[in-house]
């Protein structure tokens, strides 16, 4: 089956709820065979991941505390992008942000659809070397604990089911075979 016979096309488009972070909404669309049917979505204006990877092979990570789930997540640095914001100044601002580290080497590993079934949402991934240590500034609504794991170790620790993220886990294992390859 070739891909233009798997293609939706938009009907009519309604925004039903207009977040600050989440704008939902429900389309009606016609089918490939012809028939119609609704697909409610969210529209994110995007995002950005930083794997930091210290000098001993170390990730620096962060443990913060994750309303929708209820429980305290190991991530590595991330955010969202403000409104024009490239993909590379938001990493740099949110590893610095995060965990007052600064890098000027960067390096894009890549995009990530984090849920593709509902929302739009792409996160860039990027891996920092050659880390430049100084003072976290977080925003006022954030609590983050800043740890270091070792890259080997926090691989284990995805593949044993202890990092439920999921751009952490694809960040870091690009990130760990980045490493082995070079």
């Amino acid at each position: 089956m070739n891909e233009e016979n798997l293609i939706e096309k938009q009907l009519t488009s309604e925004n039903v709820f207009d977040g600050r972070l989440l704008h939902v909404y429900s389309d009606k669309i016609e089918l490939p065979n012809g028939r119609t049917s609704t697909r409610e979505y969210i529209r994110h204006q995007g995002a950005v991941c930083v794997v930091p990877v210290t000098d001993r092979n170390e990730i620096i990570v962060v443990r913060q505390y994750r309303y929708p789930i209820g429980r305290v997540t190991v991530e590595i640095p991330a955010g969202k992008l403000d409104p024009g914001e490239k993909p590379l100044d938001a990493a740099k601002r949110e590893l610095s942000e995060e965990t007052g580290v600064e890098s000027a080497d960067i390096t894009y590993i890549g995009g990530l659809y984090p849920s593709v079934a509902y929302t739009d949402e792409i996160i860039h991934m990027y891996m920092a070397k050659n880390l430049r240590y100084g003072s976290a500034h977080t925003d006022d609504d954030e609590f983050l604990d800043v740890q270091k794991i070792p890259v080997a170790e926090f691989v284990e620790k995805i593949m044993n089911g202890e990092i439920m993220d999921s751009k952490t886990q694809a960040a870091v294992l690009k990130v760990a075979r980045i490493l082995e390859n070079s």
